[in-house]
């Protein structure tokens, strides 16, 4: 299918089908259609050509002078009469049932194309998502190997400087190792300035957590048992829900509340698909969204941004000032607030 030269390309072959489809589906129902309106048709010219035939007859027995060519030739001249009558609406008939023959083949058509777009649509979304976990899954793996070799390499330099007993030199390594340590600790963790990273606030999980969210219910009782407890949703050190934050709602509800913001407008919703959250960002022309993993002792992003962070709280305001992918360039501008009241994420909070 649209290899060869003549063959046709696999979206026209895919148009014929359902076309097809469509006008089959249309003349059944328009041969069907038809043959209650040939009954309806007969049956009426029938019952009304007997009951003229009886009018006739009647009148002709009651009128003893009444010339028996005569009659005939007026019961023939009636009978053509309605036969044409009947011919006529049968071709009503017919033209009708054909209008409804090719407007039904429509609606099957757009019907069966429709169902056809949302199927592949739904294969899209699942295939970036995959795609986003795989990114974040390398991004992890190679976060492990090169903190491997910095180990590796602070254990080889340390055996050197004590068997060669340059105690001088040693000092100075570990003077610049230990910066280098702390500056990768604050990318890691975005601490604001020198010092030991404060200790996450880990939740201790009174439930076992599905691999992967499988209904409503679990997601509330995933953020109430483990978000909750780490501020999740919370303006900084305050008790006030963040304006951006919003509860268990669609992309298309997202984008609807987004639609008519400026570009740099954000919401963060809790997420149907991971343990953790989906970031809908406003684009000049369309939107865009990034999952948010909290499956772990931190928050970031999936796949886009290497970056962890302690709370989600802190996620957003890091990126307030610093892009979430080079290509993109997004800066978080202006946070997306509630429309509708009780506010959709109640149910997370009660």
């Amino acid at each position: 299918m649209g290899e060869g030269p003549g063959d046709k390309p696999y979206e026209e072959i895919s148009e014929e089908l359902i076309a097809e489809r469509a006008r089959l589906q249309a003349q059944r129902e328009a041969e069907e259609l038809w043959r209650q309106k040939e009954a309806e048709i007969t049956k009426k010219f029938r019952d009304a050509l007997a009951n003229e035939k009886a009018r006739i007859l009647a009148e002709k027995w009651k009128v003893e002078t009444e010339d028996r060519k005569a009659a005939k030739v007026l019961e023939e001249r009636i009978h053509e009469e309605f036969k044409r009558k009947e011919e006529e609406e049968r071709k009503r008939g017919e033209e009708q049932i054909r209008l409804q023959e090719e407007q039904r083949a429509k609606e099957l058509y757009w019907t069966l194309k429709q169902a056809q777009l949302q199927s592949h649509a739904s294969e899209k979304e699942e295939r970036e998502w995959e795609e986003q976990l795989r990114r974040s899954k390398a991004a992890d793996e190679e976060r492990s190997r090169r903190a491997q070799r910095a180990r590796d390499e602070y254990r080889r330099h340390s055996l050197r400087a004590i068997q060669k007993g340059t105690v001088a030199g040693l000092s100075s390594m570990f003077q610049e190792l230990g910066q280098s340590q702390e500056q990768e600790a604050r990318l890691d963790h975005h601490l604001p300035g020198p010092g030991p990273p404060p200790p996450l606030a880990v939740p201790v999980r009174t439930w076992e957590r599905p691999r992967r969210p499988v209904s409503r219910e679990v997601i509330v009782r995933w953020f109430k048992e483990e978000q909750l407890p780490r501020r999740a949703g919370f303006e900084r050190n305050t008790k006030s829900i963040a304006p951006w934050f919003h509860g268990i709602i669609s992309r298309e509800d997202a984008e609807d509340l987004l639609e008519n913001m400026t570009e740099g407008a954000f919401l963060v919703r809790v997420s149907e698909k991971i343990w953790g959250y989906t970031l809908s960002y406003r684009l000049q022309k369309g939107f865009k969204h990034f999952l948010v993993d909290a499956s772990g002792d931190f928050y970031s992003f999936l796949g886009v941004d290497p970056n962890r962070h302690a709370t989600l709280t802190d996620l957003i305001d890091f990126h307030k000032e610093e892009i979430i992918t080079v290509s993109g360039g997004e800066l978080l501008q202006e946070p997306c607030g509630q429309r509708d009241s009780p506010p959709d994420y109640h149910l997370l909070f009660e």
